[in-house]
């Protein structure tokens, strides 16, 4: 029995710390800093998007935040609230309220680190782009969906979690348009927009600002953020702000509470558990990834799962919301120079000193503008020109794709997922056995069966045997000949257990018939299921009826007669 090896818990900090000078930690503070100034917008709009407090997003990137860098598996990556939890988290808000939110986070969290701790890393690159692909795109639709109504100023009191309830809301609150806030929201977008093309390189804002090359380097949705913040303080607009809303965010760090448990609603947390952890699994895994091909490194998939685990288990217990490796903030951090998991730890402190000393001031922050910065991370999100490629693609991919995009978007998330790994693996299947064929060999390829072809059959398999392939095991059994069946198996790679007992059946069938049965080119994993499932143990009841390649089988077949000393599957002659 083989011995299960569970992978050592060794986080990358350790390795990335050897050889560690000044000049290194000078570069990691400097983009610690600057990641966190974009993670602190993005925080407290991923968590009002989610149906929480702000400082919700505040408090998980900087509690998940640290633990990810600190234990992970990866050099460069930033945990913290993610826009693809956004639908979830509000939808489990929603119907089971915030306590059954923080157990679910936990419960995630447990199953992540087991995900990791028996080295199930690799097998989420399994899962098929065009399922990563279609619900990243509806996702990216609903976020953009849910933050129409602060776009627009709309007065609305409750805002349904499912998609034509926000269409209702939406439709029946038009006559609430504030137009304040929609000046804020399109202003805040165009600024955001405008910042990322490069508006600080304009020749005339260069000359009129010797430092705009400076400004460059400032996110677009800082600027618009302490933009729309002075304008609606200064000139007093009519616009709800996170402190008209929330009361402001607390100027003290996060505290433990445990929330109150009740089986009756958790008992039914299974499936937004599972959704919670397979979503940050796959997010923080493609992160990882993205953060390899631009440092030239390669992550610890099953470290970055534990790491993730510890945080998701940890943070919901400090007011924190679901955590994963977020990729708009990595990529900063790796143009900013970052070359170890310490900008990674400086980034949680930066936010911790914002919240410690800037917190009153997070309270005239529009949520017109917030609204507007997550309209253009929905619009970066999402993978649009898939959808212009799809007619290059075949037709179970794009059916693949449009069904989990629909899906998401209409009805859930959990369930688009389902079906997206559900019709992959059937088309996967599919595919597979249609790569599976046998091939009837004649005199032209065997001249020793010149004479005997009406006597003798030679098939030569190809791919996999496995249960979507039995068919061609079952076509031979229709059309058996009366003298001796060869099964040339050399180019059979896998056999599963439905295709050894196809084979045990054949045998059978040959016996019954009295139809020699003379199987060739075993080997590796065919030949160990053989062994395993007692059909090795059959074919050498009569040695002969096991050779080692196709051209001895066929001379064995003429030679001996066709069916004569045929053994039964038993073994008796």
């Amino acid at each position: 029995m083989k011995k299960v090896v569970l992978p050592r818990f060794r986080p990358r900090l350790i390795d990335a710390l050897q050889d560690y000078d000044k000049t290194r930690f000078t570069k990691d503070v400097a983009a610690g800093v600057t990641v966190a100034v974009v993670a602190l917008p993005l925080a407290m709009a991923f968590a009002i998007a989610s149906g929480l407090k702000p400082e919700a997003g505040i408090f998980t990137a900087i509690i998940a935040g640290f633990l990810i860098s600190a234990l992970g598996g990866s050099r460069v990556q930033i945990g913290g609230p993610a826009g693809a939890f956004i639908v979830i988290v509000y939808g489990i808000v929603q119907q089971y309220g915030v306590a059954n939110l923080i157990i679910a986070t936990a419960m995630s969290g447990v199953l992540l680190f087991l995900m990791g701790l028996f080295k199930l890393g690799t097998l989420i690159r399994f899962i098929p782009i065009s399922v990563v692909i279609g619900f990243t795109n509806g996702i990216a639709v609903l976020i953009g969906l849910s933050q129409i109504k602060d776009f627009l100023g709309l007065n609305v009191a409750n805002m349904p979690g499912d998609f034509f309830g926000i269409l209702g809301a939406l439709w029946g609150h038009l006559d609430t348009l504030n137009p304040w806030a929609l000046g804020v929201a399109t202003a805040s977008l165009a600024i955001i927009i405008g910042w990322q093309r490069g508006i600080a390189r304009i020749p005339a804002i260069r000359r009129a600002l010797p430092f705009s090359h400076k400004l460059s380097s400032v996110p677009g949705s800082i600027v618009a953020l302490v933009l729309a913040t002075l304008v609606v303080g200064l000139f007093d607009l009519p616009v709800e702000t996170i402190g008209s809303k929330f009361g402001g965010i607390p100027a003290a760090l996060p505290a433990f509470a445990l929330p109150s448990f009740s089986w009756e609603s958790a008992r039914f947390l299974l499936m937004p558990t599972i959704t919670l952890a397979l979503l940050g699994a796959i997010e923080s895994l493609l992160c990882a990834r993205v953060a390899d091909g631009m440092i030239g490194d390669r992550h610890d998939p099953n470290q970055e799962l534990m790491a993730q685990g510890v945080a998701n288990f940890v943070t919901p217990f400090f007011g924190g919301m679901p955590a994963t490796g977020t990729i708009a903030r990595t990529v900063t951090n790796v143009k900013s120079g970052a070359s170890s998991p310490v900008s990674g730890i400086v980034h949680s402190i930066a936010l911790l000193t914002v919240i410690l000393i800037a917190a009153p001031m997070a309270g005239s922050i529009p949520l017109a503008c917030l609204a507007a910065i997550l309209m253009f991370v929905a619009w970066n999100m999402g993978e649009w020109r898939e959808f212009a490629r799809l007619k290059t693609y075949r037709v179970p991919y794009r059916i693949t794709l449009l069904a989990v995009f629909f899906l998401t978007v209409v009805f859930d998330l959990t369930v688009a997922v389902q079906f997206g790994i559900f019709a992959a693996c059937i088309t996967f299947i599919y595919r597979i056995s249609s790569l599976s064929r046998a091939e009837e060999q004649s005199a032209n390829d065997h001249p020793a069966l010149a004479g005997h072809e009406g006597q003798l059959q030679v098939w030569r398999l190809y791919g996999a045997l496995f249960f979507g392939a039995t068919k061609l095991i079952e076509a031979m059994e229709d059309h058996l000949p009366p003298g001796a069946l060869v099964l040339d198996l050399k180019n059979v790679i896998y056999i599963d257990s439905t295709g050894a007992e196809a084979l045990q059946n054949l045998l059978e069938t040959c016996h019954k018939r009295e139809v020699r049965l003379i199987v060739s080119g075993l080997m590796n994993q065919p030949l160990d299921i053989a062994r395993r499932t007692g059909l090795l143990e059959q074919l050498q009841s009569n040695p002969s009826n096991l050779q080692p390649h196709v051209a001895a089988a066929v001379l064995e077949a003429v030679n001996g007669e066709y069916a004569r000393a045929q053994p039964s599957p038993g073994g008796v002659a």
